[in-house]
């Protein structure tokens, strides 16, 4: 089986509500986060690179929020690809507080699309073998 691709952060105050706990679009912020560490760490393809005439947007997000975490914790983030498309991910993640209990997972849908002259269109493109074949290393 395939390992999912692994980040830690530490829950600042700039992540957190009144309450003292994760405000929950920072989640989601930190989920935006290790997208793109992954994609620039395990697949090199950085977004400063990328975004010159490509994107990887968002198309359809999951989300369940099951424990708060509080300021000054480390989150375990894990991604994972549970379907690679010609063009579309599939990925799982979950948040883990440092006790292996989940705050955060769900599923996220990124399609690969490319931006047409002057940034005026966009469409679906297909992935590269190249890049397959490293995204392959992560599914699950």
């Amino acid at each position: 089986m395939n390992q999912p691709f692994i980040k830690q952060e530490k829950i600042r105050f700039q992540h957190i509500d009144y309450a003292g706990i994760v405000f929950y679009p920072r989640f989601l912020e930190m989920l935006n986060g290790i997208v793109e560490d992954w994609f620039e760490e395990a697949l090199d393809r950085p977004f400063s690179k990328m975004h010159e005439t490509n994107g990887i947007p968002t198309v359809d997000l999951k989300v369940q929020f099951k424990k708060a975490a509080r300021l000054g914790e480390t989150l375990t983030k894990k991604l994972w690809v549970n379907k690679l498309g010609d063009s579309s991910l599939l990925c799982g993640f979950r948040f883990e507080d440092e006790n292996g209990k989940t705050c955060v997972e769900g599923e996220v849908t990124l399609v690969n699309i490319a931006f047409g002259e002057n940034r005026d269109s966009i469409k679906a493109e297909a992935f590269s073998e190249e890049m397959r074949n490293k995204i392959s290393k992560f599914v699950v």
